[in-house]
């Protein structure tokens, strides 16, 4: 059975707690990402901050500049061990509205799951398996 540490996606774009907002809206568009995780400096996960999670700012004409990660991540976060079964992560997207999961070992962050890499996963395994007969003599 495969385990969610076998498709994660290893390098980690993060914010603290204390990160200011508007530097996690640059870091969502720089790298075209939907959200991200939220970590202590030792890589413990404390929360996830998502485009959801900052739209308020749309709406809100008071001055936000101040405001930090802490002021809009969602907490306490949703997340898997890296050992659970990748069945059980796609589930979870598959019934959620989450996009993406933090991925854990010891409550430290050691990956993230989205869709996107399970729609991967998916092409990779469909170009993997061999032709059928029938099709190698057409």
């Amino acid at each position: 059975m495969l385990k969610a540490k076998e498709i994660m996606t290893k390098d980690l774009i993060t914010a603290k707690v204390d990160t200011p907002i508007y530097d996690v809206l640059e870091l969502i568009a720089k790298h075209g990402i939907s959200g991200l995780p939220v970590v202590k400096d030792d890589m413990t996960l404390v929360g996830v901050v998502s485009e959801k999670d900052v739209l308020s700012l749309f709406y809100d004409h008071e001055d936000r500049s101040e405001k930090t990660v802490n002021d809009f991540m969602t907490q306490p976060p949703l997340f898997f061990d890296e050992d659970e079964s990748l069945l059980d992560v796609c589930d979870f997207l598959t019934k959620n509205v989450f996009r993406r999961v933090p991925i854990t070992s010891g409550g430290k962050l050691v990956g993230i799951i989205s869709i996107r890499d399970l729609v991967e996963y998916i092409l990779q395994l469909i170009h993997e398996e061999p032709l059928p007969i029938e099709a190698i003599g057409q």
